[in-house]
């Protein structure tokens, strides 16, 4: 009986080359196409021509995780600083810095190697080391399996920080900094 391969461990990277880039640009697509989902409200075209943005080191994060054998990319997730707006920090602690996770997605085929947990355990240790105090995402209801990822990782969820248009709008934050 033979022994089925070992999978090979998952890295994550800052993109930075173009051709990192253009893996985010084509991860988002994929991303988006899942998700099904108007995103004119969070300029989407713009973000994605003018990577890495506001997503750019060192206050932001864009993050690739590949294969460690092949380089193949399993998946994506960004963070960004984020400034809210006044109506949101009525009910927040006063002074914190906080930053926003975005995009996380992991190939269909990359799946049940806990990409998506390595992407989120890199991307909180990123905001922490950059000095943020809360990071915030939102997140639809159903994507019960990020939800749980999120839940499993100590975020909560919380009153919006956003006015995002889309049904089933799910807030989720967690603490950094002790």
């Amino acid at each position: 009986m033979e022994t089925p391969p070992t999978p090979s461990s998952v890295l994550v990277r800052q993109a930075t080359s173009s051709a990192d880039l253009a893996s985010v640009v084509e991860c988002f697509k994929a991303y988006t196409a899942w998700l099904d989902e108007d995103l004119t409200h969070q300029n989407y075209n713009a973000e994605l021509n003018g990577l890495p943005g506001k997503y750019a080191s060192p206050a932001g994060a864009l993050l690739l995780a590949v294969d460690s054998a092949t380089d193949a990319v399993l998946g994506c997730i960004a963070l960004r600083p984020l400034n809210l707006e006044p109506v949101y920090l009525e009910s927040r602690s006063k002074g914190l810095r906080y930053c926003e996770l975005k995009r996380l997605f992991v190939y269909p085929e990359a799946r049940g190697r806990r990409v998506a947990k390595t992407l989120l355990v890199e991307a909180q240790r990123r905001a922490r080391d950059g000095g943020y105090d809360e990071m915030l995402l939102d997140t639809l209801s159903k994507m019960t399996a990020a939800i749980n990822l999120y839940k499993s990782e100590g975020f909560i969820e919380v009153e919006p920080y956003n006015s995002s248009p889309l049904q089933g709008t799910l807030y989720f934050a967690r603490r950094l900094q002790a």
